[in-house]
């Protein structure tokens, strides 16, 4: 079940304008999977499905889901898809900020390590915000595509220095005194 932890590890690295490390330890610690029911095989070829509230924890990496399959192929861990209304990731970076993700959907290809939110995601890190309704990422690569289908990609990417400059204040309004007055 560690290659469940290489699933929410490639979320966390979604988008290469956010991309900061997952925290590393995170890998150190146990995994705890809890969900209502399992049912299926985690050997040799086939699917596990995980339902009525999924939560996987791991240090500080918080995955949450209504719904999981895993599927198995030679007794490995070849796919791993989130589902719900939405599937939630939380996990802090080694910076030390934290980075959150949800989507109705989030499909991770283990052995061509590309994965795939659906369904209005929404990424958030403290270097900026991308959302949308689908996106595909490449842990491999960094290559992120999202957009192009008719749907609109929205990215926002936060000044590097937060506290902006005071506006100027205006320049005092001097009286220069004229031929014939009194001043």
């Amino acid at each position: 079940m560690k290659i469940l932890f290489a699933a929410a590890c490639a979320i966390s690295l979604l988008v290469p304008t956010f991309a900061a490390s997952a925290k590393s330890t995170d890998r150190n610690q146990d995994m705890t999977i809890d969900a209502g029911a399992q049912s299926g095989t985690l050997i040799g070829d086939g699917k596990t499905t995980l339902s009525q509230g999924v939560v996987i924890t791991q240090g500080t990496l918080d995955l949450r889901s209504s719904d999981a399959e895993i599927y198995m192929k030679d007794g490995e861990a070849v796919r791993a898809v989130f589902t719900g209304k939405q599937a939630k990731l939380k996990q802090q970076l080694d910076d030390g900020s934290w980075m959150d993700a949800s989507a109705d959907r989030i499909d991770y290809d283990i052995k061509s390590e590309v994965l795939v939110m659906t369904g209005n995601y929404h990424v958030k890190s403290a270097r900026g915000t991308n959302a949308g309704q689908k996106m595909t990422y490449n842990t491999r690569t960094g290559e992120m595509n999202s957009g192009g289908d008719g749907t609109r990609v929205r990215t926002v990417i936060p000044p590097k220095n937060k506290t902006a400059a005071p506006a100027a204040a205006p320049a005092a309004k001097t009286t220069v005194p004229t031929a014939g007055s009194k001043k």
